[in-house]
């Protein structure tokens, strides 16, 4: 009886493993999707930046007319399209990085409570005279629970050090741009 318990119980846990699985890769695909739109939109506005600017500068006759083209705020505008496609990229890494967070959480809760249900179902089948073994294996699983407790907050981290990452990398290029701005000024009045 116990033992067809236990296979049930293994089956269960493979049939949710699938399926957290099958959702990861939908996530990826998504992830995946978008950032190719992004990159097919960015691309057509690359493009006809470049066929902008390159009929502008069929059009000059003289030199200042290519220095009103070669203005900072030109500059300035690639800076802030920049800086949006990069604040598009990072919110669809957000969201796949949030639905992986939410998937691996909720697969160490399942595993937890799956792992709880056979214990008690395992000590209340034991036999009589073995409460030492039962006490010493309840000692080691409730050890075993830290684990998962312990896996939870090293999963957390890792999630919250990535999204540091991301904005650290997102704060220095914007700031990178910031920099640029004041130099752009500068020359103007120079």
């Amino acid at each position: 009886m116990f033992q067809n318990q236990l296979n049930d119980q293994i089956a269960q846990a493979q049939a949710k493993a699938v399926e957290n699985a099958k959702h990861l890769a939908q996530v990826a695909v998504e992830s995946a999707q978008e950032l190719a739109e992004i990159n097919q939109a960015a691309a057509k506005d690359a493009l006809a930046a470049a066929q902008d600017a390159s009929s502008q500068l069929l059009t000059i006759k003289d030199p200042q007319q290519l220095a009103k083209l070669a203005q900072p705020e030109t500059a300035q505008e690639a800076a802030k399209y920049a800086a949006a496609y990069q604040a598009k990229v990072s919110k669809v890494v957000r969201n796949g990085n949030k639905e992986v967070a939410q998937v691996v959480d909720a697969s160490i809760d399942d595993a937890r409570d799956d792992l709880v249900k056979f214990v008690k179902e395992a000590t209340k089948t034991a036999p009589a005279g073995s409460e030492v073994f039962v006490s010493a294996f309840k000692t080691a699983f409730d050890a075993s629970l830290q684990q998962f407790d312990q896996v939870r907050a090293t999963a957390t981290d890792a999630f919250a050090n990535f999204e540091k990452s991301v904005d650290a990398a997102l704060a220095n290029i914007q700031g990178q741009y910031a920099v640029a701005k004041p130099a752009a000024k500068t020359r103007k009045a120079a």
